[in-house]
């Protein structure tokens, strides 16, 4: 196994998650990437990806400019591997707290609080997730496009559910991608002191996205039978 330099980031724990049960523990080298895309996070919020250079992350990290390149080559490569671990720890949490869960409000609320309690804890990450969007090109960007489609795909299909197991009318997708709009968007206007914690601002969050559209929205519509015996000829 590859290892990475001793780094400035070392004082502090980084993001990397400590192992669940059924996973390969957490190695050394895995603690020395995350705190390398730490710090990497920390410069691409402060300059922006493109104001950013290899430079300011070599002195950041407290890596060697030319040990940087070795180990990343560009700082493409790092913006991709800070997107990809969080979507895909992310995603993990999810399956697996969704996993025994039924109820679809219930599992809606999952999907709320999971996100939240990762970003609120991690806003610098979440403004450099969505300000550099569309900065990964080629192989990279379809990766991580991969990866937030199936997201959006668990929320659309967590929106389905509701809409199909309460009888009501609503345009899934577009609950969906609204949700996505209040929960990205934290970074902007989070306050713990005002705000609450993630546990009070998702149980907040959810009584106003269920709220919306269970009481809100309208019963799918159901023919009368005797009516829709005279429409049929019979």
């Amino acid at each position: 196994m590859p290892t990475l330099p001793a780094t400035r980031a070392s004082r502090r724990q980084s993001r990397i998650p400590s192992p669940a049960a059924g996973r390969a523990p957490v190695t050394r080298f895995d603690r020395r990437l995350g705190q390398i895309l730490d710090h990497a996070t920390e410069v691409f919020c402060l300059k922006g990806y493109e104001g950013a250079s290899m430079r300011d992350l070599s002195r950041a990290t407290g890596m060697s400019l030319a040990g940087l390149y070795y180990y990343f080559e560009s700082k493409e490569r790092l913006l991709f591997l800070i997107q990809k671990h969080t979507f895909t720890t992310i995603l993990e949490k999810l399956k697996a707290r969704l996993e025994n869960v039924t109820d679809p409000e219930q599992r809606i609320r999952i999907f709320i609080l999971n996100h939240l309690q990762y970003f609120v804890s991690n806003q610098q990450g979440l403004k450099v997730l969505s300000h550099e969007d569309e900065s990964l090109k080629d192989g990279p960007g379809l990766e991580i496009a991969g990866i937030k489609r199936e997201y959006y795909r668990i929320c659309l299909g967590l929106m389905e559910d509701l809409r199909r197991g309460r009888g009501l009318d609503f345009n899934a997708r577009t609950a969906a991608l609204s949700l996505f709009g209040m929960i990205n968007w934290i970074y902007t206007w989070y306050n713990p002191r005002v705000d609450g914690n993630a546990e009070a601002l998702a149980k907040q969050m959810g009584n106003i996205v269920l709220g919306g559209i269970v009481h809100g929205g309208k019963p799918a519509r159901r023919v009368n039978a005797n009516k829709q015996s005279l429409v049929d000829g019979r």
